[in-house]
């Protein structure tokens, strides 16, 4: 039962084959780039994203030298497009998860707010497919279809018309209880005319494809966070990850009923495996490996590589607010803007660097106070996987601000690995969800060193800074 488990990120696309055993035989991994836009706008080439696809799956299973008897598939979540069913042809570019320009249309449905979080668990935000999905209606085309990304490439590869039920429950269109199509929130954002795909399980075989050599069954369908949630093996309810990839996304099981957030959390499906369904909330921070690669462009550091050594040990009272692509949960202020503020005449490079990277660690300690506010406990661990993991200062600056110990997770392929568990349930209907995923210990652990008072007083300050970040809204003078 060996598996070509393909995670289509933002930056790039992984593919990794898994045996039985769930040892890794190969790995390749092609990237991509999105493109920013004026006005919030992130896009993508959506032949770039599945020739991505296709060079990765094809370079690793011709690494592997052995036949795969299923492949998986994690994608972006929210990423969308419109494409022709016909020909598959794509009809718009791929609007990326970031993507601002939905934000007027979303503040038109001011009104339903409370109506839509609700029904949905989610925000009425931008970062959801629905509102990309209406303004590409009225800026691209009205021909075609309009779906996120998994679906146009699934159809690629097998012909078939569906998306998963975490995915599904990430788009403002389905009902949070019964993850299904409402027809009130399609008729909402102007979609009760689409033709929407089949929402299916997380463990299910949904085609065939001969792509990749030989034909292997295609399942096992699930997003990238949901994912490494269930690499990471929380099962329980009140066990966290947060993956620090192109954004930091922390996910805390929350069990078998759906928890409406009341602390500006995103409440969605985690997995629908074995004829249940498992529920997160999920706290995001769109910039992190974004904002370090920003300040690469900036010329503050060569590569990723550096941040360690450039980083100071302290920053000297400079912070950093890494609204970049504005303010996700809990604030969501899609028109906040990044600063750096107490600076001096003597604040150099090294602080710098040194701020962004304790910016990065107090937002995710913002997402853990709210997650613990929902959860009614607090985390007593965090599970951390992405690369980032692999800069000490930032996962030392993030344990002293969460206050609580990082486990890392000791492979960098935690959403692939995620993506092979689903599709060996697909394959196999006597196995368990503990069976079908590895057990692991962490590669390192960080403790907490700073006080109590101290991790306050820090997140005291910042908090101010971010609050500055945030416009005044206008007044109607």
């Amino acid at each position: 039962m060996t598996v070509l488990a393909i995670d289509q990120g933002t930056s790039g696309t992984k593919a990794v084959v898994v045996s039985e055993d769930g040892d890794v035989l190969a790995i390749a991994e092609t990237a991509v780039r999105p493109a920013y836009l004026a006005a919030g706008g992130v896009e993508q080439d959506p032949m770039e994203l599945l020739g991505s696809v296709l060079e990765a799956g094809r370079s690793a299973v011709a690494q592997a030298g052995v036949p795969v008897s299923a492949v998986s598939l994690a994608n972006q979540g929210e990423t969308v497009l419109v494409w022709d069913p016909v020909t598959g042809r794509p009809l718009s570019q791929a609007v990326v998860w970031q993507d601002r320009r939905s934000d007027q249309l979303c503040r038109d449905k001011s009104e339903s707010k409370s109506w839509v979080e609700q029904r949905t668990g989610l925000v009425l935000d931008p970062y959801f497919s629905a509102p990309k999905m209406q303004w590409l209606r009225q800026h691209a085309t009205a021909s075609g279809v309009v779906t996120t990304t998994d679906t146009w490439i699934v159809h690629y590869l097998t012909g078939e018309f569906v998306t998963d039920s975490a995915t599904a429950s990430r788009s403002l269109l389905t009902d949070l209880n019964t993850v299904a199509w409402d027809p009130q929130l399609l008729d909402l954002f102007e979609l009760s005319a689409e033709r929407m795909p089949a929402i299916v399980a997380n463990d299910v075989v949904v085609g065939t494809t001969d792509v990749f050599g030989s034909g292997a069954a295609v399942g096992g369908l699930v997003v990238d966070q949901q994912a490494a949630l269930l690499a990471e093996r929380c099962f329980d309810a009140g066990t966290a990850k947060c993956t620090f990839g192109t954004g930091a996304f922390l996910l805390a099981n929350t069990g078998t009923l759906p928890v409406r957030s009341a602390a500006g959390l995103a409440s969605c499906v985690a997995w629908n495996v074995r004829g249940k369904t498992s529920y997160c909330v999920d706290g995001q921070a769109y910039t992190a490996a974004s904002a370090i690669r920003w300040i690469q462009d900036l010329g503050l550091i060569e590569s990723v590589r550096d941040l360690d050594s450039v980083a100071a040990h302290d920053s000297g009272g400079t912070y950093f607010v890494p609204a970049l692509a504005g303010l996700a949960a809990p604030w969501w202020r899609p028109d906040a803007t990044a600063s750096f503020s107490g600076m001096t005449l003597s604040t150099d490079r090294s602080q710098l660097v040194a701020a962004v990277l304790e910016g990065l660690a107090a937002q995710t300690a913002e997402l853990v106070s709210a997650v613990e506010g929902d959860l009614g406990a607090p985390l007593t661990r965090l599970r951390v996987d992405g690369g980032l993991t692999r800069s000490r200062r930032l996962m030392q600056a993030t344990a002293d601000l969460t206050q609580i110990p990082l486990d890392v997770y000791p492979s960098s392929h935690a959403t692939a690995l995620g993506a092979a568990a689903c599709a060996r349930l697909s394959l196999n209907p006597d196995l368990s969800l503990q069976d079908a995923v590895a057990d692991w210990e962490p590669a390192t652990t960080y403790e907490p060193r700073w006080s109590v008072d101290r991790a306050a007083e820090f997140r005291h300050h910042w908090r101010a800074a971010a609050r500055a970040a945030l416009p005044q809204e206008k007044s109607d003078d």
